[in-house]
């Protein structure tokens, strides 16, 4: 019988491509896998996965009594499951999965997608951010294994808490379907792309503000927080009649890979409000490589340390409009088109060494490590 691992989150599953790729990974190399998530207001039917996948209904939306809520109801849903190993994404999850793995005598694996801690929500927070720091403290040297998305966060982490972090990249999977050549302009009918929520420090606000100054229109993908401020700046811009904005709200990981190969820029722009931003290195920079278009980036430690290896992205020094607006029009029709196409042909050879294949390997070695023995004995 295989054994089973068990995965806990706080996000949509439908949406959540870390997750996906993970689990994935993980059933095809013969393992029976759980995904437990949230169930929202809106979510739509669960889309088929090669794993099972599980949504908890919760009365509160957001804040302390949410986490409470969902904390109570992820440990009483534990508690009826067996697993041969227990992992935690992100501390919002982490309390009830250790308790189910100590009280099971199972190994407890913590994946830091992100440094909690340190996200500009908890940040702007003290006492809400002291709370996440305990926990974190509680639980990071009870980890059977630990791991993270980044090198940065991973060197940061071990600083911390004194043990080791392992890598597994966020990074997408290399599709067995080549790349057209890299054009040798920007593409005339083509748009500048933003995936991701529309959350606080994500410089959203400061691109509505360049986009009038702006050579091409921009669709964004995803909502959060922010949605319903974002919408109304871009309708007092003006932005939203003329279509130089469009909001399409949430859209599903394979539609969002076909909107991807149809950009010609994207846009992966943070602010210093924390360590986590800073530090991070999210799927979007890979999402857009993949798909072969250039991207604008803001200049933080992991981006640079990619960009100066593969020459794929412009960084950003700020998020001031008329820098955004400036760096973006290089990239669009009548801008640099050498540059627009020296970028997009190194995205085409860099895709073949960062890609989810590699990362798949670290992350099958890592629960091989963990629950290889019991495995090969079932």
């Amino acid at each position: 019988m295989p054994l089973r691992l068990v995965f806990t989150v706080t996000t949509d599953l439908n949406y959540d491509q870390r997750m996906q790729r993970i689990c994935g990974s993980l059933a095809r190399a013969g393992y029976q896998v759980l995904l437990v998530g949230r169930q929202w207001a809106a979510s739509e039917p669960l889309t088929p996965q090669p794993y099972q996948q599980h949504r908890l209904h919760c009365h509160f939306r957001r804040g302390k009594l949410f986490y409470l809520e969902y904390n109570l109801r992820l440990l009483g849903y534990l508690l009826g499951r067996r697993a041969a190993a227990w992992c935690a994404i992100d501390l919002d999850t982490a309390l009830p999965v250790w308790l189910r793995a100590r009280l099971g005598g199972q190994p407890f694996l913590y994946d830091a997608h992100e440094l909690f801690t340190e996200t500009p929500e908890v940040v702007a927070r003290p006492r809400v951010q002291g709370l996440w720091r305990r926990v974190e403290g509680f639980i990071v040297p009870r980890a059977t294994r630990a791991y993270t998305v980044g090198p940065a966060l991973a060197r940061l982490l071990e600083q911390r808490y004194g043990r080791p972090f392992a890598v597994v990249r966020n990074i997408s999977r290399l599709s067995e379907a080549p790349l057209p050549p890299a054009p040798m302009a920007a593409p005339e009918n083509g748009f500048i792309l933003y995936q991701g929520a529309l959350n606080v420090g994500r410089g959203l606000e400061q691109l509505l503000e360049a986009m009038p100054h702006v050579n091409g229109r921009l669709v964004l993908c995803g909502e959060g927080d922010l949605s319903g401020a974002l919408r109304t700046r871009a309708a007092e811009l003006g932005l939203l009649q003329s279509g130089q904005v469009e909001f399409r709200g949430y859209v599903l990981p394979a539609a969002l890979r076909e909107l991807t190969l149809q950009a010609t820029v994207g846009v992966m722009l943070l602010e210093n409000q924390g360590l986590s931003y800073y530090y991070s290195l999210a799927n979007k920079f890979f999402d857009y490589l993949h798909a072969g278009i250039p991207q604008v980036v803001i200049d933080f430690p992991e981006y640079r340390a990619l960009t100066e290896q593969y020459p794929i992205a412009d960084l950003v020094a700020d998020l001031q409009p008329a820098t955004l607006a400036a760096a973006l029009n290089r990239l669009l029709p009548g801008g640099d088109a050498a540059h627009y196409h020296r970028l997009a042909e190194s995205c085409r050879h860099a895709r073949l060494e960062l890609n989810w294949q590699q990362e798949e390997a670290r992350l099958l070695a890592l629960y091989q490590e963990v629950v290889g023995g019991e495995k090969a004995m079932r």
